[in-house]
């Protein structure tokens, strides 16, 4: 995309963009050598002088996004969602300590103890870029483990299944719906919004799901339908199916049942309710399990937020070093 932007012709150019550092630094270069090419040198020397100290974290990567700031500041107008839409309701985000079932955190401990051997041996030999395959798939087992035992497949023994976010949701959404609410459920993982469905049915709340599998012509109809005041109170939503491009006014509760590690995709799916349109203060849940991997995630989540907004005030990073993986892998 950012080299075909390059080849078009004009005479001026500007960026527009909600998220110009959203994942890595080098998203931000491609912005500025859009709109003034060379200003912040070629891009393998930015990567080396610029991203590499800003990602190696510590007093060099303050010094180092200081001075990024200084440079495009200048060339950098910033606009809240506070600063234009002074109307809008206020939004809270509470925080939700979970804490595990005894089966669950038995089963957490043992496959954490095998990750910990794992990943380092794979990183210590190869590299956290090389080793990315097996990073990711010990954090994924640790992060399903912390939701629902039963995402690692059939297979768990009974004695480790169980999941306390689902016995929070259960004593928390009839109340909620009773109350006449409407709420939004965000997951990364499809099969626990199977579960959550599976506990709707046990309640008796009738619900509406989107996620990848919905076809474009259903989506339009489900929106329409969660958005009249009749229509069912809860929306199960897959976090990449449905983060963007919604208007979903009618929610005034948002319930994040696992943690991501770029707080601009949170963010964003908040944002489904919490947009023009909406009359009433909404409150957005992330049920976090307690000493898990996703309460480490939602300490770089501020790492990254707080590095990110020393550069230009806009979200997270999500680059992760063998520091990174240290202090989510802990015991």
């Amino acid at each position: 995309s950012a080299s075909a932007a390059r080849r078009l012709r004009a005479e001026s150019r500007f960026a527009l963009s909600g998220t110009p550092l959203e994942n890595r630094i080098s998203e931000l270069y491609a912005l500025y050598d859009l709109v003034l090419p060379g200003f912040l040198g070629k891009e393998a020397a930015f990567r080396e002088d610029v991203e590499r100290p800003i990602v190696a974290g510590g007093e060099t990567a303050q010094r180092a996004a200081r001075q990024l700031h200084r440079r495009i500041r200048p060339y950098l107008m910033r606009r809240l969602k506070s600063d234009v839409l002074q109307e809008l309701p206020e939004r809270t985000e509470v925080e939700l300590p979970i804490e595990m079932l005894p089966g669950q955190a038995r089963l957490y401990a043992q496959i954490l103890q095998a990750a910990r051997s794992q990943v380092f041996a794979e990183v210590d030999a190869n590299g956290v870029g090389s080793s990315a395959m097996h990073v990711l798939a010990a954090l994924t087992r640790l992060r399903q483990v912390s939701c629902d035992p039963r995402l690692l497949g059939t297979d768990v023994p009974a004695e480790f299944r169980g999941s306390a976010k689902l016995q929070a949701l259960r004593g928390m959404l009839p109340e909620l719906v009773e109350e006449g609410h409407a709420a939004l459920i965000f997951s990364q993982f499809t099969g626990f919004l199977d579960h959550v469905e599976s506990l709707l049915e046990e309640v008796d709340i009738p619900w509406l799901r989107l996620d990848g599998s919905t076809p474009t012509k259903e989506r339009a109809r489900r929106v329409a339908a969660f958005q009249e005041n009749d229509g069912p109170p809860l929306f199960l939503i897959s976090l990449r199916a449905g983060g963007t491009g919604l208007n979903l006014t009618r929610a005034d509760y948002v319930f994040h049942l696992d943690p991501w590690w770029n707080p601009a995709v949170e963010d964003q799916a908040t944002d489904r309710a919490h947009r023009i349109g909406q009359t009433r203060k909404v409150v957005a849940y992330k049920l976090i399990t307690q000493d898990t991997v996703e309460a480490r995630i939602r300490s770089l989540q501020q790492h990254k937020r707080d590095l990110a907004e020393s550069i230009l005030g806009e979200e997270g990073i999500s680059q992760l070093t063998r520091d990174d993986l240290e202090a989510l892998l802990t015991e």
